[in-house]
């Protein structure tokens, strides 16, 4: 009995896919879940909802032309924040609202491609991601990313959390606040690129932001967001694509039901900021006498 459920739980990794599934998940993971605590700290949810659906035309485009689907994504992520930048210095619009234009039109962009001239790739996988198909190719280029995002972290995390805390004191202390904007949105677009193969560009945005607002919630400290943020989506990734084989349903939707699971767990017993502790200290004033 007991050999029978073993086997039965060890099954996942007899697979090759499975194993690439699960690694390179858990790659993917560990990478948006460190750029999500800047994207938290800076309020950057809704860009990063834009590029996560900006990239869409970007691989229709490649896709007819024969290119890379990664850097077709990278380009039209990064023309979709141009554009925003743009409308924004010239109009009295607000952010919110260029930002859902701008977004908006890219994926219809991209959508009506994909319609007009059909090509190998499938519309479900641009949206949905397709992690148990992820190939070797597909690795490597999730390992060159992660590379370059961890090398430009390492060297310029201190400064980007200055940027994302405080611009006017980076401006004020001499950092060229410009160029820690765009590396971040460069970063950001990386990101995207990579998540895409994982859940999609429909879920993208789920793995740019919950791992920072979980790791936020759990500490007061943003060194430890950077360990607790990509520790717990890369966990999301492994369980995700695990539990997708049992249940023959959607890698990507199982990796963001977990993660918001955790988020869930994380609100209403974080030890300092979850609701439980926040209504513990609410009762405990309330009941000291007054003097």
């Amino acid at each position: 009995m007991i050999s029978s459920l073993a086997s039965l739980l060890a099954a996942p990794f007899s697979y090759i896919f499975m194993i690439k599934a699960i690694f390179g998940g858990a790659a993917v993971g560990a990478l948006c879940g460190i750029l999500s605590c800047f994207v938290t700290l800076k309020g950057w949810s809704l860009l990063g909802d834009a590029l996560s659906h900006s990239v869409v035309p970007g691989v229709a485009v490649a896709a007819l032309v024969g290119g890379p689907f990664a850097l077709g994504a990278f380009i039209a992520g990064l023309l979709a924040v141009l554009g925003i930048g743009i409308i924004e210095r010239n109009s009295i619009l607000k952010n919110d609202a260029v930002i859902g234009v701008v977004f908006t039109a890219f994926f219809a962009a991209g959508l009506f491609i994909i319609s007009v001239f059909p090509t190998n790739i499938r519309i479900q996988t641009i949206l949905f991601g397709n992690l148990l198909g992820i190939s070797n190719a597909d690795l490597l280029q999730v390992g060159i990313i992660g590379l370059i995002c961890i090398i430009t972290f390492a060297v310029k995390w201190k400064d980007l959390l200055i940027y994302c805390f405080d611009p006017n004191h980076a401006r004020a202390i001499g950092l060229n606040v410009n160029a820690l904007h765009l590396t971040l949105l460069i970063l950001l677009s990386l990101a995207a690129v990579a998540a895409l193969q994982t859940v999609g560009a429909l879920l993208v945005v789920a793995m740019l932001i919950t791992p920072g607002a979980t790791a936020q919630l759990l500490t007061e400290r943003f060194g430890r967001m950077l360990f607790i943020a990509p520790l717990l989506a890369a966990l999301a990734c492994i369980g995700g694509a695990y539990v997708s084989y049992f249940l023959d349903g959607s890698t990507g939707g199982a990796i963001v039901v977990l993660q918001t699971t955790m988020f869930i767990l994380a609100l209403v017993f974080a030890p300092k900021k979850g609701i439980l502790a926040t209504r513990r200290r609410h009762n405990v004033f309330n009941k000291e006498p007054a003097k």
